[in-house]
């Protein structure tokens, strides 16, 4: 338990049975009446977003979320396998826990797992990726005065805009986030 005066960001709440992850919280105390805590909170499994607003020092049941870093192994066609980079114990993970983060996952790549009681939740990559451009169509500059942009496929099949001068072969940095083109990679 927790005093809404003690919120920080990050922090995971469980209300009513479900867990939700602080996003942003502000104590605001009105011309009249007690002060109240103002939070945006996010369900950690379906991502949707709401408004609350508490009561001050009132009593907020905490969820303990283990956050452990992982190495990312294989896909076995059902599910995600990861191992504890300190145990080497090897985790099972579902396509709905992974979401979109599976087209960012290469083989041997670190991410964070959390897991509330045993249960995994959902995983995080770094901000960006650096994948390799296994298809695109040659560029062809024609007589336009902004540059343009071409689909591009990943080597984890992911679709992407990039710029017409990048061509097959090319290995380049993607926003996990949103999935957009952030550079070429060094």
């Amino acid at each position: 338990m927790v005093s809404t005066n003690d919120l920080k960001n990050g922090m995971v709440l469980d209300l009513d049975g479900q867990l939700w992850s602080v996003i942003w919280f502000q104590h605001h105390k009105p011309g009249k009446g007690n002060t109240v805590v103002r939070t945006k909170l996010k369900h950690v499994l379906t991502g949707k977003v709401v408004d609350r607003t508490f009561n001050s020092d009132i009593k907020i049941e905490t969820a303990s979320v283990d956050r452990r870093e992982m190495q990312y192994l294989y896909h076995d066609g059902d599910s995600y396998v990861f191992m504890d980079n300190d145990t080497f114990d090897q985790l099972l993970l579902s396509d709905e826990v992974v979401g979109d983060s599976k087209n960012y996952l290469l083989d041997n790549q670190s991410a964070i797992v959390a897991t509330h009681e045993g249960n995994p939740l959902y995983i995080e990559l770094p901000a960006h990726v650096e994948l390799e451009i296994t298809y695109t169509e040659p560029g062809l500059q024609g007589d336009r005065s902004t540059g343009g942009n071409k689909p591009a496929t990943l080597e984890t099949g992911l679709q992407i805009q990039v710029p017409l001068f990048l061509t097959t072969g090319e290995k380049v940095r993607v926003d996990t986030r949103d999935g957009s083109y952030l550079g070429r990679a060094q």
